[in-house]
């Protein structure tokens, strides 16, 4: 029985002591309004109202249950409001600052067709986790090692210069004696400042005997783009990036790196619906997206 459409017929009725006014103000036809009356005193084991005249009078059963029938409606449309409010309530997202515009555009349209309101904040990779943690966001993308990882996109040296092998191997920015220019410096952006990435390109750079400066961390990806636009120095990034700085990318020849992430929550819920309803859109936003990775490097092969 819908014991909360029964009692909005009863209280309806029973403050305007007739079915077929009670009915209209319930928004329902007279008929359903008496069948939910008759269903709810079956249930209850007593009669609601006297039905011996024209009008539908309160028995003394009815008038100690009406109070009680007028606070369950209270409590439903209560429930109501709330669950319209938590359905219109945003989800916020921390993502990587790098993410481009178009692609949180795409993000937040995609969400809106799976029935969620997303609000998107972009922050630094130290930054996000703690975001969680604090409740500021209900949800952040975060660097996590490749065997966790939800999303990876495959890093590489990009620089000005169009390379002449299909890969770029860091043994070739070895100095030599002879050398009369600064040597070449490899730059990481703050989103590739973490172990999984950073500790296996120091243990090359000095397997192979580079020097410490020649692995750099730069400030921002503004920073670190603009080094290398105004040198011979190289870029560590992915293929999608690369393009938007107009630089010639190849994967890293002693190495397979990657940039990997995850979805860290408060509600384990909340990363599971956005891992299967925006996954796809969360991919392109990172430059994870297959089509995009595979036509940038056969462009840079060619």
């Amino acid at each position: 029985m819908d014991l909360v459409g029964a009692c909005r017929a009863f209280v309806h009725v029973g403050e305007r002591g007739s079915f077929t006014s009670g009915a209209a103000t319930a928004r329902m036809s007279q008929s359903v309004a008496s069948r939910r009356v008759a269903a709810l005193e079956k249930h209850l084991g007593e009669r609601l109202f006297d039905r011996g005249s024209r009008r539908a009078h309160l028995t003394p059963f009815g008038r100690e249950l009406l109070p009680a029938a007028r606070r369950l409606l209270l409590a439903a449309e209560e429930l109501e409001h709330e669950a319209a409010t938590a359905r219109n309530r945003p989800l916020r997202l921390a993502v990587p600052d790098l993410c481009p515009t178009p692609g949180l555009a795409r993000l937040a349209a995609d969400a809106r067709g799976h029935g969620m309101m997303l609000e998107v904040l972009t922050a630094a990779p130290a930054e996000r986790p703690h975001l969680v943690r604090s409740q500021q966001v209900r949800a952040a993308l975060v660097a996590v090692p490749p065997d966790q990882a939800d999303w990876s996109v495959p890093l590489g040296l990009a620089q000005v210069a169009r390379p002449r092998s299909p890969r770029r191997y860091l043994e070739t920015l070895r100095p030599r004696r002879t050398d009369r220019k600064p040597p070449r410096k490899v730059w990481l952006q703050p989103e590739d400042d973490v172990p999984h990435i950073r500790d296996p390109l120091v243990r090359l750079r000095d397997a192979l005997g580079l020097r410490p400066a020649q692995l750099a961390v730069a400030t921002s990806l503004t920073q670190a783009a603009a080094e290398v636009l105004a040198s011979e120095d190289l870029l560590l990034c992915t293929p999608v990036q690369a393009r938007e700085f107009s630089l010639h990318w190849r994967p890293l020849g002693e190495l397979d790196l990657a940039r990997t992430f995850g979805l860290l929550a408060a509600e384990e819920g909340d990363a599971a619906r956005l891992r299967t309803r925006l996954g796809a859109a969360l991919a392109h936003c990172l430059g994870a997206a297959d089509d995009e990775t595979e036509e940038t490097e056969e462009a840079g092969a060619r």
